[in-house]
């Protein structure tokens, strides 16, 4: 039996969070110690009470801006002792860990990239042996939660019991708004998974652009996260790197004004109507799963078939057509396409499965 993991709650992190959700903000890039300083104090004039900066940056491609290096670490400091904000950064490698507890920075991040990596991840867990510091683990750029999980085991098991979850998004080869895409589905399974973790969005790499910030930050306040990362730049069109997805700090202030925070169970709101809808939906969700297995008792039949008449598994005019058919049906009842795609899909490869095990079994 795994070990439960020892993380705990954000409200006992001694964070400046004086109402939900927790932000971080500020520049993607530290780029100059002009742009840093200014940056932080408008977003303390804002009440930002987390300041965050990049100081190397890991980039696709060798000559790209990859940060300005330790200098910026001497930036963070200054902006921690005018503004008595907290500070964060990123980190990748021991090296980095080394000299940002030399500047005292409060906070790190450990980045999509790294985090898909689990020996970058143990060789960062053994360097924060005894270090007492927040760890903010964004997701891995590929859509695993078991990669994700996996960082946060092995930070956690060094020691640092102050770890949260940075949803950032995943990429995808599809066609998308979104430069990555939220999936959210992934975000909600870790929450199932580790109920105690606190989980922050990045609406900032999941929109990469600017206009998306709000409706994606929105969301995740739905769907209860405990904070945001956005990124914030005093001039976000001159900014050395992720342009687009930056905003002033007065823009956030706008953003931060309009969201709104809803309550798991609000004080005086009877829950009788609630209870009712969900023992509805339980109800159906029996039936569901009743006639599931019905069908999938049908397809087993229809593999024992296909066996005796040495016909092959895949009948690809048959499942394009059942598609079809039943995204036709689906739209008639209001269900989004995508999603009839996704159920039609499931079904159809888990009846395969099991017309694949009669096949084979001799």
């Amino acid at each position: 039996m795994k070990k439960e993991l020892n993380i705990l709650p954000l409200n006992s992190w001694k964070l400046p969070l004086i109402k939900k959700p927790l932000v971080i903000s500020g520049p993607c890039s530290a780029e100059t110690e002009e742009q840093v300083l200014q940056t932080a104090r408008e977003l303390h004039s804002q009440g930002i009470g987390i300041f965050r900066a990049g100081i190397w940056k890991p980039r696709t491609r060798p000559g790209s801006f990859e940060g300005v290096g330790d200098i910026g670490l001497e930036w963070l400091q200054k902006v921690k002792k005018e503004t008595k904000m907290l500070v964060a950064t990123e980190i990748a490698t021991p090296k980095h860990i080394e000299r940002a507890l030399d500047f005292g920075i409060d906070i790190f991040w450990i980045g999509a990239r790294t985090t898909a990596n689990p020996f970058a991840i143990q060789e960062i867990a053994d360097c924060l042996q005894g270090v007492d510091i927040p760890v903010l683990i964004k997701n891995p750029i590929n859509p695993d939660v078991e990669l994700w999980i996996g960082a946060i085991e092995r930070i956690n098991k060094a020691g640092i019991n102050r770890i949260g979850a940075i949803h950032r998004g995943f990429s995808s080869y599809e066609h998308s708004i979104y430069r990555n895409h939220p999936q959210w589905q992934l975000a909600i399974e870790l929450q199932r998974r580790l109920p105690q973790l606190p989980l922050i969005n990045d609406p900032s790499h999941i929109g990469g652009k600017r206009d998306l910030i709000q409706s994606i930050a929105q969301k995740a306040m739905d769907l209860n996260f405990d904070g945001l990362m956005i990124e914030s730049h005093i001039n976000p069109d001159k900014a050395w790197s992720d342009a687009k997805q930056q905003i002033t700090p007065k823009q956030l202030s706008s953003i931060l004004d309009t969201i709104v925070i809803r309550d798991v169970s609000p004080e005086g709101v009877p829950l009788e109507t609630l209870e009712e809808y969900r023992y509805k939906i339980d109800k159906i969700d029996d039936d569901f799963m009743d006639l599931l297995q019905k069908r999938m008792e049908i397809s087993e039949e229809i593999g024992k078939y296909k066996k005796q008449n040495n016909m092959t598994i895949l009948q690809a005019g048959r499942w394009a057509h059942l598609l079809e058919k039943n995204r036709k049906k689906g739209e008639k009842r209001d269900l989004n396409p995508e999603f009839i795609f996704k159920l039609y899909k499931a079904i159809h490869q888990e009846s395969i499965n099991k017309q694949n095990k009669i096949m084979n079994d001799e």
